[in-house]
């Protein structure tokens, strides 16, 4: 690193630090160090501001899937195969997408809602759960197959607003009691008009699976946008964004203006944990600081206010006609933005 430059990738952090320490740099396990507080403090940078830095902000759309009633099915009480006639599941749609998949659901006429664990061919299929009936599901029976649960981006860590999924489509997050207690059998369709985050476990990785289900479920295809903080904090010199940083060349996903305060926070918890109080809290007391002008110069998340506004009439006409003591017209709202306020 240049002595007359700003901290700016991996190597320059953590050699700041040790530098900043009075630190040996040729020691590797120092040097590792040095790296894991590097790292634990960019991402303590993050937590509790990240919905007021602006580049940890990303965009992502979800493409709902129209529930697919084509052809007739039949099943037998206590199994898990459904087979079709006419259904052409594993055909692809004009999305490029099997209208049937594993993330879809199954309803056959009664509130029984059945999950797919395999699609086998485009008249094959096999539920996650046992077909529970009085009798057989005979030939020539009719059926709904839908998706209310999409996989979020693979970098999502959190909605900007946990109030509200997409503004786009004035989509609410729900919690998870109050969405189970409201829709418990979501077994209607239409415009989705509430959420609830998913947490779905791990697949082959340990990231976990995040989701998002929406009631009703999409009655058709549908463009859902939606913000999200990003969980990446560190990218490579190739570009490649990453959870955190790793080879000496990657840097942090931040400005470079303000890459002194991992440092900064860095130095504190390096203190703090050689139980030197009087150096931890100065160092504390500097980052904080930064970090003060850090949200004061992003300006972004400030929070919302509640937006009053008269009729089309003049203040003036509005004001002078007498009070009826009954209310009339809508309430102004911008995708009820009026309905969401911080305390």
């Amino acid at each position: 690193m240049s002595s007359t430059t700003q901290p700016t990738d991996f190597s320059d952090l953590y050699l700041e630090l040790l530098n900043k320490t009075r630190s040996v740099t040729t020691v590797t396990a120092v040097t590792n160090q040095a790296r894991r507080y590097i790292n634990s403090a960019l991402y303590d940078l993050v937590i509790g501001f990240e919905h007021q830095l602006p580049w940890l902000e990303r965009e992502a759309f979800i493409r709902t899937h129209a529930p697919y009633t084509t052809g007739t099915v039949a099943v037998t009480r206590g199994a898990t195969a459904v087979t079709g006639t006419s259904t052409l599941w594993a055909t692809v749609n004009a999305y490029n997408e099997n209208n049937a998949r594993v993330t879809g659901k199954m309803l056959f006429g009664g509130s029984d809602i059945y999950g797919i664990a395999t699609v086998g061919s485009d008249t094959s299929i096999t539920l996650d759960e046992r077909y529970v009936a009085d009798s057989d599901l005979a030939a020539g029976s009719t059926y709904t197959y839908f998706e209310d649960e999409y996989a979020l981006a693979s970098d999502f860590l959190k909605p900007v607003d946990w109030r509200i999924f997409s503004t786009t489509k004035n989509i609410p997050i729900l919690g998870r009691r109050e969405f189970n207690r409201k829709y418990p059998r979501p077994i209607q369709s239409g415009t989705p008009k509430a959420a609830v985050l998913l947490e779905k476990g791990f697949s082959g990785s340990t990231t976990p699976l995040r989701y998002i289900q929406f009631y009703p479920y999409p009655a058709g295809a549908y463009v859902i946008p939606y913000l999200y903080i990003t969980s990446n904090l560190a990218v490579t010199s190739a570009g490649v964004e990453a959870a955190q940083l790793s080879g000496d060349t990657d840097e942090p996903n931040c400005p470079r203006g303000y890459r002194h305060l991992i440092v900064l926070n860095a130095l504190y918890l390096w203190y703090r944990d050689k139980k030197d109080d009087a150096r931890s809290q100065s160092a504390q007391a500097d980052y904080i600081d930064g970090v003060k002008r850090v949200v004061g110069d992003t300006n972004v998340g400030v929070p919302k206010r509640a937006t009053i506004a008269p009729r089309n009439q003049s203040y003036e006409q509005y004001a002078r006609q007498p009070y009826s003591g009954v209310a009339s017209g809508r309430r102004y709202s911008h995708n009820n933005s009026f309905d969401y306020l911080d305390p």
